[in-house]
């Protein structure tokens, strides 16, 4: 337990988009679940500056004119571009299915969005597009998590639960390349109560998208009617851990705490779609160190540590305020506790009482370059000891695809 207390105030506190138009010119398993060898490293994206997120959220234009072409000839759209080259230097050729060898943000390895009014007024205006080249306008791939078990130990389902639905099929397709269950440090984890696959989270908090939500926590990924839920503040299943270089990351003016116990993850290997310039996710973090244990050694903490890291980027994490405090109940988040300007409403029926706090749900953001291979490891752990826990829900992944600069930063979820 806790020996000391220290009351302190809180710290003051994206896939829909759209190309550019068209130029004229499960299994059960604990370890890794792989379809794949995986792709070359990730390359860095745009410059970027940390704490305030850019670009757009929902929303966002289409591609134009964009057909089908038949190998051989130029493509319908007025691209003149032989059978075998590759004019927009997106490695496809018309041969390989490109439609479009004019636009490199159009072909097989793109990924669809949704058309949207061209700016030319009235009904005529919408525009449909076939980024991905197969055939159809706007067919925008639904969410894939219908039906996961809740206690599911395939981590590919913990890609699924929060909207990570397509596997890659080689080295030029984009998505899911490989996921595993690990501890915060990388190595494989055993599947066990610090992972859940909800279907919400109490009485108040609901899917950002799909059926299914991800919860990483280390007490039990729970909420307070679920089978397997902690009974009381402190649940233990994986005991002492090592942290990633650079973790547990301290809050200037705080001492920080140096060990991590009961840390949980899922590690995910993707490769971003040819027309993505960045990609964002929904989180939301709750404490049972919330409000009692502010700027104190027990600073548990919620971490996204991308590799490479992009510019940015805090020790490779991506997840922190505009003052590069991580995320822990000293957070300039929380804003969900009594007093607070959200309420109690969303800590009903998730285990944490009215004393106790969390987020709301924050959106993070960050920049790839499109074609490219990167790992993004979610994780959460206890600091200081294994007592009064912490639980993040992640969901609602997309692929930013509107042909905008990126940068990393996390800011809340309008509601």
């Amino acid at each position: 337990m806790h020996t000391s207390k220290l009351n302190q105030s809180v710290l003051t506190l994206i896939l829909i988009g759209a190309v550019a138009a068209c130029s004229a010119g499960g299994t059960t398993s604990t370890g890794a679940t792989s379809n794949e060898d995986g792709g070359g490293g990730a390359a860095q994206g745009p410059s970027t500056t940390s704490g305030g997120a850019q670009g757009p959220g929902s929303g966002g234009g289409g591609s134009a004119g964009v057909f089908m072409g038949t190998g051989g000839s130029p493509t319908p759209n007025g691209c003149d571009s032989g059978p075998d080259e590759d004019k927009d230097v997106d490695g496809f050729s018309v041969n390989a299915g490109d439609c479009n060898d004019c636009d490199a943000n159009v072909n097989p390895g793109a990924i669809e969005v949704l058309g949207t009014d061209d700016g030319s007024g009235g009904a005529g205006g919408y525009v449909p597009a076939d980024e991905d080249c197969d055939g159809e306008a706007d067919n925008v791939a639904g969410p894939c998590d219908d039906g996961l078990d809740i206690a599911g130990t395939n981590p590919l389902d913990g890609a699924r639960a929060i909207e990570l639905c397509k596997q890659a099929s080689g080295p030029q397709d984009w998505g899911v390349v490989s996921a595993q269950w690990v501890r915060a440090n990388g190595n494989p984890a055993v599947v066990n109560g610090h992972m859940g696959l909800l279907d919400g989270f109490g009485t108040n908090v609901f899917n950002q998208a799909g059926a299914r939500l991800l919860a990483i926590s280390s007490g039990a990924a729970r909420d307070a009617s679920d089978p397997g839920a902690c009974v009381g503040s402190s649940c233990t299943y994986n005991g002492s851990g090592t942290p990633p270089p650079g973790f547990p990351q301290n809050v200037n003016g705080c001492q920080g705490g140096s060990n991590i116990n009961d840390d949980v993850g899922l590690d995910l290997v993707l490769r971003a779609p040819t027309n993505a310039t960045g990609y964002k996710f929904g989180f939301k973090f709750y404490s049972f160190e919330y409000p009692e244990w502010v700027c104190t050694t027990f600073n548990d903490q919620f971490i996204a540590l991308v590799n490479p890291p992009p510019q940015g980027s805090v020790n490779g994490n991506i997840s922190f305020d505009s003052q590069n405090n991580p995320v822990s109940v000293n957070v300039a988040f929380f804003d969900v506790c009594q007093g607070c300007p959200a309420g109690v409403a969303e800590l009903q029926g998730t285990g944490f009482g009215d004393g106790e706090g969390a987020t709301s749900w924050l959106q993070t953001q960050a920049p790839i370059t499109g074609g490219e291979t990167f790992s993004i490891r979610f994780a959460t752990w206890d600091t200081g000891d294994t007592a009064l826990d912490s639980t993040t829900l992640i969901d609602s992944f997309e692929w930013i695809a509107n042909g905008g600069t990126v940068s990393v930063g996390t800011t809340p979820i309008p509601q």
